[in-house]
């Protein structure tokens, strides 16, 4: 069996150091003699007082010590290094069987054990080697455990620094995905309102016009959700309604004027080209391209006579067969489609005439579910969600809950729009320069 050799701080195997104490010279130097050449380090003390003046200036393991001394017992002694140097491990010398005193020091010193004289060198040698190696396991288990108190505490510490970070981070991500979603919505919203001014300058070209791309693209926007459609389909058939006739652009003025019932074969052929030609002018813009789709096949008929493609029943996209129909609803009463213009009712007569023919009959029943006006509930909602607000009473923060329409047509404001005081101020010179009154729907409790 090995003794266990500690290691110094500077890296160098430190000899255990074993402090022997007699009053007998004789046994003192047998004891040192005989530890010495087990490789230990030997101290030696004539009596308890010199054994105790010696561990105050120097580190020992272990101490032997005898138990008749004069002056100090071995259990007085013991019982004092157990006090003061409760580390160093103690054993008791005896040379006589008086069991009482063994007990006393046993008890009062707390010895690990007691050997009796005379003493056979390799059992000696034997206990104070695992005396030395229980010493170290002892030494070991208490650095575990005071190094896993540590390293638990630093683990606290690394978890709720850890925590707080995490948190702080989430709070970032989570302000950061606000910011976006914000600024997603702000760009969506002036996307849409920079193709309502679009087409309001589409229409600024003929006056029968105005309104009319406005007219159809929310009338398309209301069947497609009583068709219960997904809210991209629905954006993208109301888009569509609102540059449905962007191929106009390059119309002579006269073509423009011209009804299509009146038209002649060249300008039919040229009128029938519009479609083509918005899906063409859209191509490049790949937020458009479900919106010019639709565009291209607005002169496609449900029975399958339509053009370019004479598409058929579903093989038209729904979006392209609610446009038709709303197009078609506000040509009549404009005078685009029809010599005459043609009133509300006359225009619904035509198109449930013509379903199943021109139109798509469940587009044709959720139009005229539409046209009936929406329920009692439905109806209080909306006039309880807005109210109706005239130039002079406009306030900064109010919000609009429709677009801003000049009674010409001109989209002045989009919906959703912020009112400020420069805004207030302008829409009120402009009402009084054009001698006009003008009312703006407000979103009613709502003020940013």
């Amino acid at each position: 069996m090995t003794e266990p050799n500690p290691v110094t701080d500077t890296g160098e195997t430190k000899l255990p150091t074993i402090l022997c104490v007699d009053d007998e010279p004789n046994i003192l130097s047998s004891l040192r003699r005989l530890f010495r050449t087990k490789g230990f380090q030997v101290r030696i003390a004539e009596g308890g007082k010199a054994g105790l003046t010696l561990l105050e200036t120097e580190t020992v393991d272990l101490v032997i010590s005898d138990m008749r001394m004069p002056e100090m017992d071995g259990a007085q002694f013991l019982e004092q290094v157990r006090s003061r140097w409760p580390d160093t491990v103690r054993l008791l010398l005896t040379g006589y069987s008086d069991i009482t005193s063994v007990i006393e020091a046993i008890n009062r010193g707390e010895i690990y054990r007691y050997i009796t004289k005379p003493w056979d060198d390799n059992d000696i040698v034997l206990i104070v080697r695992q005396a030395l190696e229980r010493k170290a396991l002892e030494l070991e288990k208490k650095r575990l455990e005071a190094l896993s108190i540590r390293q638990n505490e630093e683990l606290k510490a690394l978890n709720a620094s850890l925590e707080a970070k995490v948190e702080a981070r989430t709070a970032q991500l989570s302000v950061a995905n606000d910011s976006l979603q914000s600024a997603n919505e702000k760009l969506k919203t002036s996307f849409v309102t920079s193709i309502k001014v679009f087409s309001t300058l589409i229409e600024m070209r003929g006056g029968n016009l105005s309104g009319h791309s406005r007219r159809v693209a929310d009338l398309s926007r209301r069947i497609a959700q009583k068709l219960q459609l997904d809210s991209k389909q629905v954006q993208e058939i109301f888009v569509a309604g609102l540059l449905h006739e962007i191929g106009k652009v390059g119309f002579a003025d006269e073509l423009l004027s011209t009804p299509v019932a009146m038209m002649k074969p060249p300008q039919m052929d040229a009128y029938r080209k519009h479609a083509v030609q918005a899906e063409q002018l859209l191509l490049p813009l790949q937020d458009l391209r479900g919106a010019s789709e639709i565009i291209s096949a607005q002169f496609e008929r449900f029975d399958g006579t339509g053009f370019p493609e004479r598409l058929a029943e579903d093989k038209i996209p729904i979006g392209a067969r609610i446009l038709t129909l709303a197009s078609d609803f506000d040509n009549m009463q404009i005078g685009t489609l029809t010599q005459r213009h043609l009133t509300p009712e006359e225009a619904r007569i035509i198109i449930v005439h013509s379903s199943c023919k021109r139109y798509d009959p469940n587009v044709v029943t959720a139009f005229v579910e539409v046209l009936g006006g929406a329920s009692r509930e439905e109806a209080e909602k909306e006039r309880i969600s807005e109210m109706a607000v005239i130039a002079r009473d406009l306030q900064v923060g109010m919000v609009l809950s429709r677009d801003l329409i000049t009674p010409n047509g001109l989209l002045m404001l989009s919906a959703d729009h912020v009112l400020d005081a420069r805004i207030i101020s302008r829409i009120i010179n402009f009402e009084k320069s054009g001698g006009m009154q003008l009312i703006a729907y407000i979103l009613q409790g709502r003020k940013t």
